[in-house]
């Protein structure tokens, strides 16, 4: 299939253009090491690294959002991230070449994450690969994260562009209903964090990608 007048390329960021969970992982290990506990290997955590705080915690220490102390441990994970979030994080492979391709094309891309603007900017500025994004917005650049369409709909408005010419890109479902209420062209990443736990087809998105250069073919240009 081919997406015909496409103006500009959103993203999901965790797991769609950057491999965060190594990071994300050695957060909430060094809490568990502090406490005297074990450390478990990294690969432990990429399954919930999309879902952040609640992921990393539950995995770590079998902790939901009610625990008494949740709010705490939380607390003590962003402080740890925050000081290691470019460690071990990396760009997928394929995506600096993607992006290169877009940028050659002169076609406006950016980024829509529910990841923090206290992470997302520290992130995004030490990394080269988003010194050209022309828009970057945050979980809390708007009153709702994603699922809801209002991030996306922030970023076609900074950019200029109908929400009907955006096509964006996400490895999670709420990445895909977030962009059908938008009314955006949809893509299912399934080379991220949860596409081989989920049945990627029920999301309903009007394309899927193995790896990110397989977007190129999606792109009528």
């Amino acid at each position: 299939m081919k997406f015909e007048n496409v103006h500009a390329v959103l993203f999901d960021l965790d797991g769609t253009l950057v491999d965060s969970a190594p990071d994300l992982g050695a957060a909430v290990d060094k809490m568990r090491v502090d406490r005297g506990m074990p450390s478990m290997p990294l690969h432990h955590y990429r399954s919930m690294a999309g879902a952040g705080a609640r992921g990393m915690i539950g995995l770590a220490f079998g902790w939901t959002p009610d625990h008494p102390d949740y709010d705490q441990l939380k607390e003590e994970f962003f402080v740890n991230y925050e000081s290691s979030l470019t460690q071990r994080t990396l760009a997928f492979e394929g995506v600096a070449t993607l992006i290169q391709h877009l940028e050659a094309l002169r076609m406006p891309w950016g980024v829509v994450t529910n990841k923090s603007k206290r992470f997302t900017e520290p992130l995004t500025q030490a990394m080269p690969l988003f010194a050209n994004a022309a828009v970057i917005i945050s979980g809390d650049t708007t009153p709702h994260p994603k699922p809801h369409p209002a991030p996306l709909l922030e970023a076609a408005k900074r950019l200029g562009v109908d929400p009907e010419r955006c096509v964006y890109v996400g490895d999670d479902e709420r990445d895909i209903v977030a962009g059908l209420a938008a009314n955006m062209k949809t893509v299912a990443a399934t080379y991220g964090y949860l596409g081989t736990a989920s049945d990627v087809q029920k999301w309903q998105a009007h394309a899927q990608i193995d790896a990110p250069l397989e977007l190129m073919s999606l792109l009528s240009v």
